[in-house]
């Protein structure tokens, strides 16, 4: 069973998303937050495997608590729950090592297998959206590819052909069928990139592919 906390200041929009995720047997809403300091303390009390967090909330902030809880709890997956408006916002959660976010307008079936896909261990990215993200509020700058390209030093040519591929935001899945090989496999090479590279999640190691000029422009 996927355990979710669900914070949004807006009781419309959470009684929206628990109806939603009700319907799914694998997943149970734990506890639900109206503000940022409300979640990070059911994020204490409750073993939570997603954290859903609108970005927007009084008190403290999505992103302040996507920080506190991804450092006090790092096995939860954080999900910022977001629209089109909140891009630089996005990018300092995604710096900040949430799994992804999820615009407030996805449909019932792309919410749900968003919660399993962050639960699994995978970012929740939409390359487009992602990539748009990066170039836009992130990089790129000289120093920071420079940077970038120095620690893709300590990977082999395989392990950068997959974290190209996580650039591209493709999933263990479709790692697994772009190099023909098992999808236990395809994890196994996404963990040792992660731990080779210092990253908390594959949004983080998409980020420096593309500051490292791995990614070619949109």
């Amino acid at each position: 069973m996927i355990r979710v906390l669900l914070a949004d200041d807006e009781a419309l929009i959470r009684a929206g998303v628990r109806l939603v995720l009700d319907t799914a047997a694998d997943i149970e809403i734990i506890a639900e937050a109206s503000d940022g300091a409300e979640a990070i303390e059911q994020t204490r009390r409750h073993r939570i495997d997603v954290a859903l967090l609108d970005i927007r909330m009084p008190k403290l902030d999505g992103l302040a608590a996507a920080e506190h809880i991804i450092k006090l709890t790092p096995a939860t997956r954080v999900v910022m729950l977001t629209t089109f408006g909140d891009d630089e916002h996005v990018a300092r959660a995604l710096r900040a090592g949430a799994a992804g976010f999820l615009l407030k307008d996805t449909e019932p079936d792309g919410l749900i297998q968003a919660v399993r896909i962050a639960a699994n261990g995978d970012a929740i990215l939409s390359p487009k959206i992602t990539r748009h993200l990066i170039d836009t509020y992130i990089g790129p700058e000289d120093t920071r590819g420079d940077l970038a390209r120095q620690r893709l030093q300590v990977l082999t040519d395989r392990e950068r052909d997959v974290l190209t591929l996580i650039g591209n935001g493709s999933s263990n899945a479709d790692v697994a069928k772009a190099l023909l090989v098992s999808e236990g496999t395809a994890k196994a090479h996404v963990s040792r990139i992660l731990s080779k590279l210092g990253c908390t999640n594959r949004v983080q190691a998409a980020i420096l592919a593309h500051d490292a000029g791995l990614l070619p422009p949109l």
